[in-house]
């Protein structure tokens, strides 16, 4: 199949390079898109309503429902999709959220994570991929 083995490693390495690469552009992506929707959108204060309890073998976590209303008085609610036990927030706490005025749906609490947490997280699966692949690389051409 491969002519040697080290055909099969850089084949190998370069995989892991390319993947590394396109999680960092994703990664670059998601903090584009929250950078315009905190540029655009609208700020406002939401209102934990519930606290929806998800149950694993791990334990019990909860994600908080957040209601807020905007510019023309409707009322909104979305469920964060951050989940944590103990529970983030309590009922009735106010919390600062941006929303985009185009699609209500695309609401984030600002907070780190709220804002970040993708951006983070591809990030620091793309850091070893792209280290790992592009320093092989590197060794075996120049």
């Amino acid at each position: 199949m491969f002519q040697n083995k080290s055909t099969m490693w850089v084949i190998f390495y370069f995989i892991l390079f390319s993947g590394g690469a396109f999680l960092a552009y994703q990664a670059y992506q998601q903090y584009q898109k929250t950078e315009l929707l905190l540029d655009k959108g609208i700020r406002t204060k939401a209102t934990v309503i519930q606290l929806i309890p998800y149950r694993s073998d791990d334990g019990t976590t909860y994600a908080p429902v957040f209601e807020f209303k905007d510019t023309q008085q409707q009322v909104h609610s979305f469920e964060s999709s951050i989940k944590s036990s103990p529970a983030p927030y309590k009922v009735g706490e106010k919390v600062k959220v941006v929303y985009d005025s185009k699609d209500k749906t695309n609401v984030k609490t600002i907070s780190f994570w709220g804002l970040y947490r993708w951006s983070v997280i591809l990030s620091m699966v793309a850091a070893p991929l792209i280290v790992l692949g592009g320093s092989y690389l590197w060794y075996i051409y120049f």
